[in-house]
């Protein structure tokens, strides 16, 4: 009795550990083309009793489990290919209500999610705007915050920020939704104070589809 209960809580633990990696952060496509969203493991995601799943959130929305991988059901719009490590969620004939947040999950991990971004997100309401720190609160010590402000979006966008040209993160990111049923995006970051002291341009970088072109808008430190 003792031994099958330490073989079960160590095969609990031993699934626990599984890996999940999801390096695709954002994936852009056209609509009616075909996503592939991908995702590995530290070890392999056939047999072994792990069931491979995928679950997509929207904004404002719980996740909600799309396509289990040992279902053959609706193949023809979802389809789950399973290649050792590997798993990759196919959507043929992408349409703008596909998009959202992804993630591959097995029995209790879940990889750490992949937007999925369907035509254009940018309507004739979108703008946007940083907002940097005021020469008042620079009295104190410590950090400046920055936030890029997306409004007026139909669906999610990618915002990266750089400093003087050198990427350097994607921030915290937080969502509101309107009344029209738009969304707006505000990224946030930190950063040491003598960096923002510096001169340097911080630049926020707004991707809405992907024809590649972006929307920039540059804060910088004014004495």
């Amino acid at each position: 009795m003792l031994f099958t209960k330490y073989l079960l809580l160590s095969l609990l633990v031993e699934q626990v550990q599984v890996y999940l990696l999801q390096l695709q952060s954002f994936l852009f496509v056209n609509i009616n083309d075909t996503a592939k969203i991908q995702c590995s493991s530290k070890k392999q995601l056939l047999g072994g009793g792990i069931t491979a799943r995928w679950y997509r959130r929207r904004e404002g929305e719980a996740p909600m489990l799309i396509k289990g991988c040992s279902d053959n059901q609706n193949v023809s719009k979802v389809a789950c290919i399973l290649e050792g490590h590997n798993l990759t969620l196919a959507i043929y004939n992408a349409q703008r209500n596909d998009s959202g947040v992804y993630y591959c999950t097995d029995f209790l991990t879940f990889g750490n999610g992949s937007t999925l971004i369907v035509g254009d997100s940018y309507t004739t309401s979108s703008w946007v705007l940083t907002l940097a720190p005021s020469p008042h609160g620079l009295l104190s010590p410590g950090t400046a915050d920055l936030a890029c402000v997306v409004h007026g979006v139909s669906n999610p966008v990618q915002i990266s920020w750089s400093f003087s040209g050198d990427l350097q993160e994607q921030g915290l990111m937080r969502s509101l939704k309107a009344k029209d049923g738009s969304f707006v995006f505000i990224n946030h970051i930190s950063v040491p104070m003598d960096t923002w002291t510096s001169g340097k341009n911080f630049t926020c970088d707004v991707k809405f589809n992907s024809s590649g072109k972006s929307v920039k808008k540059i804060a910088r430190y004014i004495e």
